[in-house]
């Protein structure tokens, strides 16, 4: 039987879940290989939602072959990123702030955990004044295992000082969710680039369209675990 007791934490991922980033990459990513002729980027892009810039590399080497030259269209492609983003071109996902706030003022945890590097994520969390929301930040250059292993939710939540089993984790890349799950979370989806699958509507203990329906659900836990508090009649036959 899962543990019914009220969790003290919730554990983002960033790309996709904070940001609507994921669109703004592949957006990037289309731009700079219709200028060079690269073909089918869009699904190697897919295969590196939720690991970290290593492991991404690594990704595009073995589909596009050793000889491509990743660094050079990878600074091109960050640049224009980094210029729209600057212009307004990276928006917080629908529901953010308000479901930051709700945590704040019902004394939840909050930790991030991006496959990100650090120095991009702080810059983005706090161009988007919502760093100071956060307890504890755990980036992809922090820890030597990317997602979809458990490391960077496992530091995290070591971090902040909570269980595993006392955490969500909000998720929206198959790599992401797989992490936490492995880390003994319970993990919530709130699907971006990718629908869930059959694997993903298993490990996922909801699966929502936005980050508002989280609010609702923790809403829905506290006045179920008001209700118990104030004692209900016990009736034995």
């Amino acid at each position: 039987m899962k543990d019914r007791k009220r969790k003290e934490a919730v554990i983002f991922d960033m790309d996709g879940v904070i940001f609507d980033s994921e669109t703004l990459v592949f957006h990037c990513w289309n731009v700079v290989a219709e200028k060079y002729g690269i073909k089918n980027v869009e699904e190697v892009c897919t295969q590196c939602l939720g690991i970290n810039a290593v492991e991404t590399k690594e990704r595009f080497l073995t589909y596009y072959g050793k000889e491509f030259p990743y660094e050079v269209y990878k600074k091109e492609m960050a640049e224009l990123f980094h210029k729209t983003a600057a212009e307004g071109g990276l928006e917080l996902k629908p529901g953010v702030t308000e479901l930051l706030a709700f945590l704040k003022e019902h004394e939840y945890k909050i930790a991030l955990a991006s496959s990100t590097r650090k120095a991009v994520v702080e810059s983005e969390l706090t161009a988007a004044g919502i760093i100071q929301y956060f307890d504890q930040i755990v980036c992809g250059d922090m820890v030597k295992k990317s997602k979809p292993e458990p490391d960077i939710y496992l530091t995290a939540a070591e971090k902040i000082g909570v269980t595993p089993n006392r955490c969500y984790a909000v998720e929206d890349s198959y790599n992401g969710i797989r992490s936490a799950h492995r880390a003994g979370m319970d993990v919530i989806m709130v699907p971006d680039m990718l629908a869930p699958n059959k694997e993903m509507e298993e490990i996922c203990c909801h699966v929502f369209d936005s980050l508002f329906q989280v609010i609702t659900l923790l809403q829905e836990k506290h006045e179920s675990a008001d209700f118990l508090r104030e004692g209900i009649p016990c009736f034995r036959g």
